[in-house]
């Protein structure tokens, strides 16, 4: 093939693919106006979503404006979502609700989430919180992902959270790590000298397994029961390895 003929081909698939992101371009601008409308209607039907407006442009939604609550800009998005031929969304909408100190913030969500899924195994979450400038940030691990959508909805709930960021590790499903941690939690609150703790709903010790592998968090009385709750865990059949991260409360709090 000559040169003249190699140019001639690479000028046709130029144009070619000029052409179908034209026709691809004009078919988004297309329904532009109409998927604005649906949208606005959308966002009307809300007085929660009063301060925000949407613009579109080839199919994709920007969101704009602010609310008072982190769940409300959130399920802004997911009302566009829903709307047809919306082909992605920008949320730009700030959160411009009651503004709390990001101590008084930490302290508040932290007592939330240590009573969060009373009766549905609390005792296997463990759950850490930070606070920056009203950004949250949510690590950890948990059970299943009901328990992490929860403490996310308890989050995006409270008054003061500016933006969140998700980093909580939900452990894989496994019939072999469910089992063991019945038997932790058996062996451990059930220890002698323990069973002060099974009778606080908060559960004091939390128990995380992963593929066999088992760490402690959460706070004692003193060493010993510390020392007890690994002892404990070590001796459950199974257990792969144990890692005691558990804490020992200061003397004014005991």
């Amino acid at each position: 093939m000559n040169m003249k003929r190699v140019l001639g081909v690479v000028l046709l698939a130029s144009f070619a693919l000029y052409g179908a992101e034209s026709n691809s371009a004009r078919r988004e601008g297309r329904y532009d106006q109409q998927v604005q409308q649906l949208a606005t209607g959308e966002l009307q039907k809300k007085n929660t979503f009063r301060g925000v407006s949407a613009e579109v442009e080839d199919g994709i939604v920007t969101l704009s404006g602010n609310v008072d609550l982190y769940i409300d800009k959130t399920n802004a998005e997911k009302s566009v979502r829903k709307v047809k031929n919306v082909d992605g969304v920008r949320n730009h909408v700030e959160v411009r609700g009651k503004d709390v100190p990001d101590t008084e913030l930490r302290e508040t969500l932290a007592k939330k989430l240590r009573y969060d899924r009373v009766g549905y195994g609390i005792v296997f979450n463990n759950l850490t919180v930070g606070v920056d400038g009203g950004t949250v940030t949510v690590g950890g691990h948990v059970r299943d992902y009901p328990d992490r959508d929860s403490a996310l909805a308890i989050v995006q709930t409270t008054h003061g959270v500016k933006d969140l960021i998700d980093e909580i590790d939900v452990a894989p499903v496994s019939l072999f790590d469910d089992s063991l941690r019945v038997n932790l939690a058996y062996s451990i609150y059930n220890a002698s000298g323990m069973q002060k703790y099974a009778s606080d709903p908060q559960a004091p010790i939390r128990i995380a397994v992963k593929n066999g592998n088992v760490e402690l968090h959460g706070v004692v009385l003193n060493d010993a029961d510390r020392q007890m709750a690994y002892t404990q865990a070590r001796s459950v059949p199974g257990v792969f390895s144990v890692s005691n991260q558990i804490m020992i409360a200061p003397a004014s709090g005991r």
